[in-house]
């Protein structure tokens, strides 16, 4: 299959990502803007919540290959985005146990955005437990007709709703459940069960 590396990326993403054998993400594409290449939702005390990683938008305002991304790192977004995930996960049942594995991503300032999504995404597969690999795109293709092209989950603004099973989040009780956010509230959900979650909804994508 053909993918994006995102940020954080949401759950139907990861999906995609451990109930497929081969996987190639994305790299010669252009840019585009309200993706989850740069920004992700998380369960906040006031229902869905969006954090974005600011970016360096090209001079002469032509097209930029996705690649070449800079993180706009004159703000201090890091800082604002572990705040914010703290004061929603503190209280999950697995956000202790996960931590201290996550917080040192927001000390790193990395230059480009591909980058930090690529070691974000090798990070989360680690406290999985779950060994993959992957492969980069060489050029760009509009269509594939041999592999899966998952590369549209990374349009934020998707109508496409997913059948998710239902899982206790930290403030359902004020707001419901909230379906496809970012993996981190799977993760702090349900731990060690994310896995077994993810490949249980293999039936939503393929």
């Amino acid at each position: 299959m053909i993918i994006h590396p995102t940020y954080f990326g949401p759950i139907i993403q990861y999906v995609a990502l451990v109930n497929s054998k081969e996987i190639t993400f994305e790299f010669e594409d252009n840019y585009q803007k309200q993706t989850y290449r740069n920004r992700c939702y998380i369960y906040g005390a006031n229902g869905k919540q969006l954090l974005t990683i600011p970016i360096i938008h090209s001079k002469n305002r032509g097209r930029q290959i996705t690649k070449d991304v800079k993180i706009d790192n004159s703000f201090t977004w890091q800082k604002l985005h572990l705040k914010s995930i703290q004061i929603s996960y503190r209280s999950s049942p697995y956000f202790e146990f996960y931590e201290d594995e996550i917080i040192p991503v927001f000390f790193k300032k990395n230059k480009y955005l591909m980058d930090l999504n690529l070691e974000l995404n090798q990070m989360i597969f680690n406290l999985l437990q779950y060994e993959y690999s992957y492969n980069k795109s060489n050029n760009y293709q509009e269509e594939y007709t041999d592999i899966h092209d998952f590369r549209y989950l990374v349009n934020a603004k998707s109508t496409i709703e997913y059948d998710f099973y239902k899982y206790q989040q930290v403030f359902a009780d004020k707001h419901g459940f909230i379906p496809n956010l970012s993996i981190l509230d799977l993760l702090f959900s349900e731990g060690p069960n994310t896995l077994s979650y993810l490949e249980d909804h293999k039936n939503l994508l393929f």
